[in-house]
């Protein structure tokens, strides 16, 4: 067992920084745009003329013999004005393992946000007007157990989260242990293939709202509309 304290991120972590924000309880609303934007939310208003958002893929598969995957994260800038700096996270949760994302940064283990399991930090000098940027990226997916990917686009510091999809499951509700891949589908809690030890337990509000953010603060609940998160460091028991 590992005990939690607050601490700073070191030098040799990831070089972008995570800072404490909102983060809500919610299922697709009025601020999604479009099915592959589900889970999304406005959490920080963006400057005057940029609107960001994320998408996900509606559909993806599961090699059944070696667990991988392959997911493309795109953001979007569907305003007038360019974005200037900013990042995009990819964090996974449960049985989805974030392995690798194309052009981007290893959040270090040490460093996770509670609750995940991996995590990468893309940052942009700028996305202009109109214009998006797609990641590829690489993941496991453990069938025996739910699975989620959230992606926060901050601000380049880190100070502010102007968009946040997640953390939203992909999952099936028909597995099929015997075909060589199992198709998910974005939005759709996963019913293991093999339930029974290997299997998370449901734990209500703690699956949906789950900690992301900066390192030397601690986790405090704001009623029950949301959360401040902030990076929880792992450190070994001495």
């Amino acid at each position: 067992m590992s005990s939690r304290r607050t601490t700073a991120i070191a030098g040799s972590l990831v070089a972008t920084s995570f800072s404490a924000v909102m983060i809500f309880s919610f299922t697709a609303s009025a601020d999604d745009q479009g099915p592959g934007s589900k889970g999304g939310k406005v959490i920080d208003e963006a400057p005057a003329g940029v609107k960001l958002t994320t998408e996900l893929p509606e559909k993806i598969s599961v090699d059944n013999s070696s667990q991988k995957t392959g997911i493309t994260a795109t953001v979007k800038n569907e305003g007038t004005k360019d974005s200037g700096k900013i990042q995009l996270l990819v964090v996974g949760f449960d049985g989805l393992t974030v392995k690798n994302v194309e052009g981007c940064s290893a959040i270090d283990e040490a460093a996770l946000p509670e609750g995940s399991n991996s995590g990468f930090a893309c940052p942009l000098d700028n996305l202009p007007a109109g214009g998006s940027k797609s990641y590829a990226v690489d993941a496991t997916f453990d069938v025996r157990k739910e699975g989620k990917i959230c992606l926060p686009v901050q601000t380049g510091d880190g100070k502010k989260t102007y968009w946040q999809q997640g953390p939203v499951p992909f999952g099936t509700t028909n597995p099929s242990p015997d075909a060589p891949a199992t198709p998910l589908l974005l939005g759709t809690d996963n019913k293991p293939v093999a339930p029974g030890a290997d299997e998370l337990p449901k734990t209500g509000l703690a699956r949906d709202v789950l900690p992301l953010g900066a390192a030397g603060a601690a986790l405090l609940m704001v009623g029950a509309a949301g959360l401040w998160w902030s990076q929880l460091r792992r450190t070994p028991q001495g």
